[in-house]
């Protein structure tokens, strides 16, 4: 009984082998993203439901408003150094200054936050509520650098631990500010109070049991990695502005209560967005290590990672598609409607934002994020064009579409740059083969969640339902058709 629990123990926190690695790795971020987004979405929906969508518009469109300056806290600085880090163990006693950068990033940030906010509303209220978030997102921010350099050692156990210990708290202050104290500015507090306790939980652990915490103040250091990450830098800046910038639009044009629903349909798109993050999250120090070790190697671990989203993402397009009008009604109520044809352009954006992931990380693996710049720099361009055109006509519905076209756009971009400036092969044979495979899976399950019978059951019964036929089709073809490139473990 004793042996069992060591060799569970040494399983889930040492690492082993690549294979351990990466489970072990995906184990801790899976338990940690499931929990907290499953609370912060709990969370979310009741703040919908008792606040109304007027005002859950308004602290959507502060958060949206501040993710265009948070990242000029980090600039790329979190990818680098965990690359960096992951490759040269040595480079750890660069961290202080690391350290040091990082806070005068987020001091730069908060500057241009607060001046901000003074022009892009005249509404007190927001501006407060802008204000108080702004803390929020730094400390956030703040925390991922030190989460950088837990995922170059790959022990992402302590990230984990701290995602659910933040969860827990916004959740449960949350909750007793609804219930009590109904009102925006008071659920940014109860944000604020709750990260603060994350983040001071996060510090206590890092300095006693990981990397003794110091500040160095060397500007050889600050100018080598922000030579490295200000394209990773840019590059997330317009990300930020082609995902952000339409609910900016929209509240700046005044269409809070639009903002509302749109943001509604948006939160629940980008709970399925948390497979790709954890997965990409797990590989990437491996694909660091990989493109140093050999193009076959990188392939490989390509070749693994891609068959893996494939069959996640083509059942959870078609499915979102179909149960679109359940989820919402489930989810929200029928004020909520209008998030219904949102939610599905948007499940869409989701399935291809997967396959950007991949793309961006190997770009990034094998020292190309400068390609990741022009590109997100075209998507960006193309999407606030697209929103300037597409939402005083359409609103939240051309924001959306604006959304579809400018991910797809940046996913031809993506393709074209790798199959041209990495070795891997993006589309080659395999993927073919397993997109084949789930394409062929899901069209039973399309048809089994269609019928009135199931599609009128609890959602989340038909969602289970939906996810049985297809695994069972998967394997069924899977031996049919010898597909055993499939399940194949490498």
């Amino acid at each position: 009984m004793d042996i069992n629990f060591t060799n569970i123990k040494s399983f889930l926190l040492d690492n082993k082998t690549v294979k351990q690695t990466i489970f072990k790795n995906t184990f801790w971020l899976t338990v940690a993203e499931g929990i907290s987004q499953f609370l912060k979405l709990i969370l979310i929906i009741y703040v919908a439901r008792i606040l109304g969508a007027t005002e859950y518009g308004k602290f959507t469109f502060a958060l949206s408003f501040l993710s265009l300056f948070a990242i000029f806290s980090d600039f790329g600085l979190s990818s680098i150094t965990t690359r960096e880090l992951s490759r040269e163990k040595d480079k750890e006693k660069e961290f202080s200054s690391i350290l040091s950068l990082k806070i005068l990033l987020s001091i730069g940030a908060l500057i241009l936050m607060l001046i901000g906010s003074l022009f892009v509303t005249a509404d007190p209220a927001i501006q407060r509520v802008i204000w108080i978030l702004a803390v929020f997102v730094l400390i956030n921010s703040f925390s991922e650098i030190i989460y950088a350099f837990f995922r170059a050692r790959q022990q992402m156990q302590y990230e984990a631990l701290t995602g659910i210990l933040q969860a827990v708290a916004i959740t449960g202050v949350g909750f007793f500010i609804l219930f009590n104290f109904p009102s925006v500015e008071n659920l940014s507090y109860s944000y604020l109070f709750a990260s603060s306790i994350a983040f001071v939980f996060i510090l206590f652990v890092f300095h006693f049991k990981v990397f003794s915490l110091k500040l160095s103040f060397k500007k050889s250091i600050w100018k080598q990695f922000l030579a490295m990450s200000w394209p990773l830098g840019f590059v997330t800046i317009f990300s930020i502005i082609y995902n952000q910038i339409d609910s900016v639009m929209m509240g700046y044009w005044g269409q809070i209560t639009e903002t509302g629903w749109y943001n509604a349909a948006d939160g629940l798109a980008r709970v399925t967005l948390i497979p790709p993050f954890l997965i990409s999250t797990s590989f990437y120090p491996v694909l660091s290590i990989a493109f140093k070790e050999s193009k076959e190697k990188l392939q490989k671990v390509w070749d693994y990672q891609m068959r893996i989203i494939i069959l996640m993402v083509i059942p959870m397009v078609i499915g979102g598609l179909v149960l679109a009008p359940r989820i919402i009604d489930f989810v929200y109520s029928s004020s909520f409607s209008p998030s219904i044809l949102v939610f599905q352009i948007l499940i869409i954006t989701s399935g291809i934002i997967y396959l950007i992931t991949l793309l961006n990380l190997v770009l990034t693996a094998s020292n190309q994020q400068k390609k990741n710049f022009w590109i997100t720099l075209s998507g960006a361009i193309v999407n606030i064009v697209l929103n300037l055109i597409l939402i005083p006509k359409y609103s939240l519905y051309g924001a959306a579409i604006a959304t579809l076209i400018t991910f797809l756009l940046m996913f031809i971009l993506y393709l074209i740059s790798t199959a041209k400036f990495t070795s891997i092969s993006p589309l080659n044979s395999k993927v073919f083969l397993v997109s084949f495979s789930a394409v062929l899976a899901s069209v039973p399950m399309y048809f089994t969640i269609s019928l009135p019978l199931v599609f009128n059951l609890n959602v989340l019964l038909t969602v289970l339902v939906g996810a049985i036929i297809y695994l069972i089709s998967l394997f069924i073809f899977n031996e049919i058709f010898k597909l055993n490139l499939i399940f194949k473990n490498e």
